[in-house]
């Protein structure tokens, strides 16, 4: 080919790309994965009989469930938030429930499960054992819904958190603040959740790194490493500051298209630049409050399940739209293995991820490479 016909090749494909919209990507990514189950497309892995087109559970955005779907969802979560802990007696005060130990879990790994090699890989195993403590613990019928970044531009009053028997639960209550860290500036809540399924909830660990205005008075935890009992209300600012720039679909579509290794993925996904807030990050603070904006005790907050149903989401679209790099990247591992050690060891695919008592029986210590794909390993769901 002529150098001419090959820069034409090379823009067309280019242009190509960049004009592809999320939905184009996600029926991609739906096409190809649907090719691995039939076996028409390697993605490099071994699996199980156990995992076909027949048997994989297909997780739904959170406002196309319907009202039962839903209403089931909110029943499952709620019946998890009524079980006792299985942590040890005494070791965390603040653990009441067995809904608290996924919290505690969290805190504790925190900080080899951000900014490292291990961030989209543990978060996938994590949210895997929520939904499965959901059905083993709690007969859940369903799977775990996601939150669509990019859907809603009025998010206060979305199918998530528009405070009706079907939601979430609602906003925060209106409490006059000030913003928090990294600029968020302050939404219309602020307050106490007192509408919906999840009003007048009680969270009772943490805070640990409170992102929220000082002068709301939220009450310290009664021990340093946030694991006393500290019971107080579930707070909220939900707000449309990232809507408009970070989680704008087209943003979303450029991300997963412009960065074509796992490093610059994560990386881009979860650091700020000057021109734009991390993805990660926006939508955690869409939500904010207390505990939803503090990176350890976060999913004391129940949509941080929704958030990082869609952080999971978002990384399957990256692995499986382009057929012809979906071998390469569903195996793609890159990082260190402490966020608070920029010089840590270098993250290994053999590597053992831990949830300790969140753990499916007989399924914790998994080696990362065993979660590189949703189809493979312990796993068996793809994305709608």
């Amino acid at each position: 080919m002529a150098p001419s016909s090959l820069l034409t090749a090379v823009t067309a494909s280019l242009c190509l790309f960049s004009a592809l919209t999320i939905d184009d990507i996600q029926k991609q990514a739906t096409i190809n994965a649907n090719k691995v189950l039939e076996g028409t497309l390697s993605d490099g892995l071994t699996r199980g009989a156990n995992c076909n087109k027949n048997t994989v559970s297909i997780r739904k955005e959170y406002g196309d469930l319907t009202k039962d779907e839903r209403l089931e969802y909110i029943r499952a979560v709620k019946c998890i938030r009524s079980k006792p802990s299985k942590l040890p007696a005494g070791k965390y005060p603040g653990a009441k429930t067995r809904y608290d130990d996924f919290v505690v879990v969290h805190m504790n790994m925190t900080p080899s499960v951000h900014s490292t090699a291990n961030f989209m890989h543990w978060h996938r195993y994590y949210i895997w054992a929520y939904e499965t403590a959901l059905k083993t613990e709690c007969d859940f019928k369903g799977s775990q819904p996601y939150w669509n970044w990019g859907k809603y531009s009025d998010l206060p009053t979305s199918p998530i958190f528009n405070g009706d028997e079907w939601s979430m639960g609602g906003n925060g209550e209106n409490v006059k603040h000030s913003g928090g860290m990294m600029g968020i500036p302050p939404g219309e809540g602020g307050g106490c959740v007192t509408k919906g399924p999840f009003g007048n909830l009680t969270v009772s660990l943490g805070p640990l790194m409170s992102t929220m205005d000082p002068a709301l008075g939220i009450k310290a935890n009664s021990q340093r490493d946030g694991y006393g009992n500290n019971q107080r209300c579930l707070r909220r600012d939900v707000n449309n500051h990232y809507m408009a720039s970070s989680l704008k679909p087209t943003n979303l579509a450029s991300h997963i298209t412009s960065n074509t290794a796992i490093g610059t993925f994560q990386t881009t996904l979860q650091n700020d630049t000057p021109q734009m807030s991390a993805i990660h990050s926006s939508g955690h603070f869409s939500i904010w409050g207390d505990p939803g904006g503090d990176v350890y005790v976060s999913p004391g907050e129940p949509t941080f399940w929704l958030h990082h149903g869609q952080l999971d989401r978002h990384w399957w679209m990256w692995q499986n739209y382009l057929e012809a790099s979906l071998k390469a990247r569903t195996s793609m591992y890159e990082g260190g293995t402490n966020w608070l050690n920029p010089y840590s060891a270098k993250g290994k695919v053999t590597d053992k991820q831990w949830l300790s008592v969140v753990a499916p029986t007989g399924q914790d210590g998994l080696p990362s490479n065993q979660l590189f794909s949703t189809i493979a390993g312990p796993f068996c769901y793809v994305y709608q």
